[in-house]
């Protein structure tokens, strides 16, 4: 059985995208290809490498690219996981099915709070509602 590629695309593919991959490959392995990319290069976010790990997922070989970097695979799925990659997303060739599914960046939600762990909290959040979403694929698709 030929696996789903999926590209989850964010804006600096340092967090939310990088969750969505590390999910991907942790619980659907089998079923799915998966990919991340940004539409700018920020970085790979330490506390998003902290929670993924404290929920038994090691994301630590994945980096920050560049979409442009992986224009050339031919994707099945391309999922935005940000308001602003779904705004700013380029032209991919090909047959790939466009969806969004959006989530809080945690970074941001995170400024509200100076307590480390309440924070993380903030990751942590995100974290599982992306593994949530992550669970219902590659079925969930068929719904899109």
């Amino acid at each position: 059985m030929q696996k789903t590629r999926i590209l989850f695309l964010c804006t600096g593919n340092s967090c939310r995208s990088q969750m969505a991959e590390g999910w991907a490959r942790f619980l659907k392995n089998d079923t799915i290809e998966p990919y991340s990319a940004g539409t700018e290069i920020h970085g790979m976010n330490l506390h998003a490498v902290s929670v993924m790990k404290e929920a038994g997922v090691d994301i630590t070989s994945q980096h920050s690219k560049n979409v442009g970097e992986i224009m050339s695979i031919d994707f099945d799925v391309i999922i935005t996981v940000c308001d602003n990659a779904r705004e700013n997303c380029p032209f991919f060739p090909g047959k790939a099915k466009r969806i969004h599914a959006g989530f809080q960046d945690p970074p941001r939600l995170a400024e509200a709070f100076d307590d480390p762990e309440q924070k993380l909290d903030c990751y942590r959040k995100v974290r599982d509602e992306i593994r949530d979403f992550i669970a219902g694929l590659p079925e969930r698709l068929r719904n899109a």
